[in-house]
């Protein structure tokens, strides 16, 4: 009896950590916010309303898929990643799960995300899907260690989300249907260069260890890193007023999205200014307060 007891206790204990595991290869807390940013997608469409059931599986479909990319990735840079503290005691660089697992978990996942889409929504919104992981997984990832224009490549997969839900919605991705979706598109596609050069600068003696270039300069005492974050977040000060022109948003919600843009932008003149920890961790912030504000200010102000 006692030899029972402690056999459930330890396939208890097996079955946890396994799940610990497979958390951290899917990243399911940093999809959220991905997965979030297409459910405003997919609310701003015209006469499309909240439905629980929709968001739920849209909600679960897009967390298969971020989920398949994030395991692809590490899967891809185990070897950078046993370089570095952030992330050598992931289940694969760690040794606790073979590689052959993850994969397996990758492609159930992958496919299993994209075919809930296509055929819960429309096919457009399934091929997309799985266009934006192939992109992730096998250009940005792999470039990392290449160039830094790595970080342009990730932008396109990682602009996709709000288009996907948009498509998800108006099964769309030309003609006047489709424009909402491509300003949301851009909005997603600039607001991310600033917040991943802030994040390669305060990280950068662990990417340089893996081999990984995040940075428009290589030499972090440059202060072009800054220059470019004040370009394209003071791109998204402008880009405001064009939902607003195509009436997917009122006055309010233009005024709250340009005041995002110009604290964005204070940001990274003030990065630019200094070029060091804090200020690069200032952009960081501003970066995770900007998109969640712009994305609510378009939804609650949807006309």
């Amino acid at each position: 009896m006692q030899q029972e007891s402690i056999n459930t206790k330890s396939s208890s204990f097996f079955l946890v950590e396994k799940l610990k595991d497979y958390a951290q290869l899917l990243k399911p807390n940093l999809s959220m916010m991905v997965v979030f940013t297409s459910v405003i997608g997919y609310l701003m469409v015209p006469k499309v309303h909240f439905d629980w059931q929709k968001v739920t599986l849209l909600y679960l479909g897009g967390l298969l898929v971020t989920g398949a990319a994030n395991t692809i990735n590490q899967i891809l840079e185990h070897e950078g990643d046993k370089m570095m503290k952030r992330t050598m005691l992931r289940p694969i660089p760690d040794g606790r799960m073979r590689k052959a697992e993850a994969w397996t978990i990758a492609l159930v996942a992958g496919f299993g995300g994209s075919i809930l889409l296509g055929v819960y929504f429309n096919v457009l919104t399934g091929i997309l899907s799985f266009i934006s992981l192939l992109l992730y997984a096998f250009a940005y990832t792999p470039m990392k260690r290449v160039h830094p224009i790595a970080v342009f490549i990730g932008a396109i997969p990682g602009a996709l989300p709000p288009l996907l839900g948009w498509v998800a919605g108006s099964n769309a991705l030309s003609g006047p249907l489709a424009i909402g979706g491509w300003v949301l598109f851009l909005f997603q596609f600039f607001w991310q260069f600033p917040h991943y050069w802030a994040i390669g600068w305060v990280g950068y003696d662990e990417y340089q260890k893996a081999g990984i270039s995040m940075l428009p300069s290589q030499e972090r005492t440059s202060r072009f890193t800054g220059l470019q974050c004040m370009f394209y977040s003071i791109v998204l000060i402008p880009l405001a007023m064009i939902p607003r022109f195509l009436n997917m948003c009122d006055n309010w919600g233009m005024w709250i999205m340009m005041l995002g843009g110009v604290l964005y932008f204070i940001a990274s003149v003030n990065f630019y200014r200094k070029n060091d920890y804090k200020s690069a961790k200032q952009v960081m912030y501003a970066s995770f307060i900007y998109l969640p504000l712009v994305l609510l200010a378009l939804y609650f102000t949807k006309l």
